[in-house]
């Protein structure tokens, strides 16, 4: 069976067993004719995976989606997430009418926005990221949704998340100015935080004006 599954045929013997045995005559040829075959071990794997997954779905809706997106946090647009049902379904329409011709990285996108819909169609919602409470790469279970972490921004990547997440565990920032000295984040970055509402209530910077 194995050597049959994995496109090695049968040996001399095992034909003449087989023959012996009334084997039909298309049986053996298929045998020998057979590449690949997917064992059975696997076929069961997935499908105990698919029971797994959809428990999860059904029961821990925020905590499956949370895992999701976490997973695939690279392939993630913002801003669409952000403005709900209709902004993502519009956006589904949008790669689905470029057809084959659509690019790489909107065919990456596509199962998360539809996952993104899915979500939102059963009552949870995405909310931005928050300079003390998001994660840097996690997706955060969060009120009746989720909370965004800050590599899901455009221009933020993992390296610049986790700074974030380092200099934050050292204390309060007391302006915009203290926060871009302690993570180092360069302008691009700064500028998505601060189109994000990242710093709201943070002065930009930590020089006191005795005579405001």
């Amino acid at each position: 069976m194995e050597n049959v599954r994995k496109g090695k045929g049968l040996k001399d013997g095992q034909v003449d067993i087989m023959q012996e045995s009334q084997v039909p005559p298309w049986y053996i040829e298929s045998c020998k004719k057979i590449k690949y075959m997917f064992p059975k071990a696997h076929a069961v794997a997935y499908v105990m995976m698919a029971f797994r997954i959809a428990y999860f779905k059904v029961n821990y809706p925020r905590e499956f989606y949370a895992s999701f997106f976490s997973i695939r946090a690279e392939d993630f647009e913002a801003e669409t997430m952000l403005k709900g049902i209709d902004s993502i379904a519009r956006r589904i329409r949008e790669i689905n009418r470029m057809g084959f011709k659509a690019p790489q990285k909107e065919k990456k996108l596509l199962p998360v926005l539809e996952l993104a819909l899915e979500m939102y169609a059963r009552g949870f919602k995405f909310y931005p990221v928050d300079l003390y409470g998001s994660e840097a790469h996690r997706f955060t279970v969060y009120k009746d949704g989720l909370l965004f972490p800050f590599s899901a921004l455009p221009n933020v990547g993992s390296a610049a998340a986790q700074s974030i997440i380092e200099a934050r565990a050292s204390g309060s920032f007391v302006s915009v100015e203290d926060f871009q000295q302690r993570t180092r984040l360069n302008k691009t970055a700064m500028e998505v935080l601060k189109q994000n509402n990242c710093f709201h209530g943070l002065p930009e910077s930590s020089q006191i004006n005795l005579f405001a």
